[in-house]
């Protein structure tokens, strides 16, 4: 349970933080004050008055927010957010999900690091294939096959599988010398062709900014596919509530931190999505109004905007406590 308490905490602090941190730094460039910037929710734990801003750290890590002049209330103040130009507003209200996505991918590229990228070298040679017979050597490195230069283990699977079962001629590097084998690649059971080798993970910083990017790609596109499916009623996953995703931070959190910083990813682009939909009281229902004030010339009444995102902030609560007890009636 403990464990389970200490990762939720790190892995919500972190997303939350950069969310928030989004919002406060794009504030803070555009001349506009702030209140408070606050991490979690709830009665105040630490607190530090700065020159301006007030510092909070509040009891219960499930969000957080940056109170700025002028967010919710007519004012005044030319540094108040309602009275600064459409433009601005925008980037700020956009700022927290952009955040979210930049923690992600940093968070991938950290991940894609640790565990390196395959390579052309041979990382294991398997017993009684082709390899094996040929000579082919663990740290051998793969640079040609049938005269075709080899860069990586794509390039090496590519050129097996073309082979079509016929003679490969393969040229390694062992140490400084350059090595020609020959051999016929075995036929694999549902198609393509195998000679028996794995490949050696490396850690090379470009593989990692590159593998994190694909990463982050299929996350993006499978949980923005996830959200387009609830408007057709026909749902591949689930929703799941804050019980529910303690339950499986605690859960991958004793697998490994690896995996629990691939979980923080994965949610830090989801909560960056869900921000985004132009649903009130959420970031990109505020952006919606932004964007209609920049189309019709002037601005929208901030009472009617206020009452419509009270009106969704109250559907919100209403659903987090239909899937916290739903959450609690499944465990």
């Amino acid at each position: 349970m403990f464990l389970t308490i200490i990762s939720f905490i790190f892995v919500f602090g972190m997303i939350v933080f950069a969310h928030e941190l989004g919002h406060f730094t794009t504030a803070k460039l555009n001349g506009i004050k702030i209140h408070e910037f606050a991490l979690g929710m709830g009665p105040v734990i630490l607190k530090k008055q700065g020159k301006e801003t007030l510092y909070s750290l509040r009891a219960l890590p499930i969000g957080g927010y940056v109170k700025m002049e002028g967010e919710d209330e007519d004012s005044d103040d030319p540094r108040s957010f309602s009275n600064k130009k459409p433009l601005p507003r925008l980037i700020i209200l956009a700022a927290g999900a952009i955040m979210n996505f930049i923690l992600a991918y940093v968070l991938l590229v950290i991940i894609m690091f640790g565990m390196g990228a395959p390579s052309n070298f041979v990382g294991d040679v398997i017993a009684d294939y082709p390899a094996q017979a040929a000579g082919i050597q663990v740290n051998d490195e793969i640079i040609a096959i049938d005269q075709q230069p080899i860069k990586n283990w794509d390039d090496v699977i590519a050129s097996i599988n073309g082979s079509d079962g016929k003679s490969l001629d393969i040229t390694v590097k062992r140490g400084n010398e350059r090595i020609e084998l020959t051999l016929i690649p075995n036929a694999k059971e549902g198609g393509g062709y195998q000679i028996g080798i794995q490949t050696k993970f490396v850690k090379k910083v470009d593989q990692a900014f590159i593998m994190a990017g694909q990463q982050f790609g299929t996350f993006f596109t499978d949980i923005f596919k996830f959200f387009t499916q609830l408007g057709s009623g026909k749902v591949e996953g689930d929703v799941m509530g804050p019980v529910g995703l303690v339950n499986v931070i605690g859960q991958v959190s004793k697998t490994g931190i690896m995996n629990l910083l691939l979980l923080a990813a994965y949610i830090s682009i989801n909560l960056g999505i869900v921000n985004l939909l132009p649903f009130p009281a959420l970031d990109g229902g505020r952006i919606i109004f932004v964007l209609i004030e920049m189309i019709k010339g002037k601005p929208i009444d901030r009472e009617k905007e206020g009452y419509v995102h009270f009106i969704g902030f109250a559907i919100l609560m209403a659903l987090m406590v239909f899937l916290v007890i739903r959450d609690v009636q499944r465990l």
